[in-house]
């Protein structure tokens, strides 16, 4: 189905966005949606850095449900992007909704991308992908924070499935291709060797860093014991993983090893988003 199509039972939503540079600051100098998805006006907390707001009005995706959202950020544009609540993916009745963002990054560009969870709840079957392409010179912090059920409702992933992919390119050669398949029925979701019972998993990636970046990772993470971290060196991409039982716990646990990797990467001190304290 192409994506301007639209059937009575389901959603088709796009969403491009455009980042430039233009003097001391950046800019949205491209933007166009169809269906559900868009981009509140943007944000300047830092004089030049465009912080932006994806927003999906409908709150939740169903089976047969597709959203894309195509990003570029221009030569020496900084861009940093989240999302004001969770995504949620509801029970489809064995048909597939899907997420795909494709991500890219021009010459000396940054982008930030640092959106909130996505609930996958039981019955769901979802796929989701993120690619990011970017130039030799360019620098991109991400991460993917997935909740499988809702433990604090006491609800579990009894049903569904999820088919997940993470790809970083650099010069369209591969960095980083993380991906997974996620079923009720696997032991994967049970075994030590697995998720060992932990509902809420996330990565972060950032690049390119150095070793020095990846101690300092490392000597904070050394008092986690609420859950388990880790974090590697992979080339020139640091991966660090989270495994646990509460989403907020997660993106708190992220937005640490944030301030961290910022002043380090970038040599900006970090600058949360508002709308992560509402």
């Amino acid at each position: 189905m192409s994506i301007i199509e639209q059937s009575v039972d389901n959603w088709q939503a796009l969403l491009e966005l455009g980042y430039q540079r233009q003097g001391e600051r950046t800019v949205l100098a491209h933007r166009k949606h169809y269906g559900p998805l868009m981009v509140q006006r943007p944000f300047y907390p830092e004089p030049d850095v465009c912080h932006s707001y994806i927003i999906h009005p409908p709150g939740g995706v169903v089976g047969g449900d597709r959203l894309d959202i195509d990003l570029v950020v221009g030569a020496g544009a900084h861009a940093l992007l989240t999302t004001p609540a969770s995504g949620k993916f509801y029970n489809s009745d064995g048909i597939e909704a899907t997420l795909h963002q494709q991500l890219k990054v021009e010459s000396d560009g940054v982008l930030e991308w640092l959106p909130q969870d996505n609930i996958l709840y039981e019955g769901s079957h979802t796929r989701l992908s993120t690619r990011i392409e970017l130039a030799a010179s360019a620098q991109f912090i991400g991460w993917e924070i997935t909740c499988l059920a809702r433990p604090f409702s006491k609800t579990s992933f009894n049903s569904g499935h999820s088919r997940q992919r993470l790809e970083i390119r650099r010069e369209k050669k591969p960095l980083f291709i993380d991906q997974m398949t996620l079923a009720a029925t696997q032991p994967a979701l049970t075994e030590q060797w697995g998720l060992e019972n932990y509902s809420v998993l996330g990565t972060l990636v950032a690049t390119p860093v150095s070793t020095s970046l990846l101690e300092s990772i490392n000597q904070y993470q050394q008092g986690e014991t609420d859950h388990r971290v880790s974090a590697t060196l992979m080339n020139t991409v640091l991966v660090c993983r989270y495994l646990g039982h509460h989403a907020e716990s997660a993106r708190l646990h992220f937005e640490k090893l944030w301030r961290i990797i910022r002043p380090q990467m970038l040599n900006k001190t970090a600058c949360v988003p508002r709308i992560w304290s509402t």
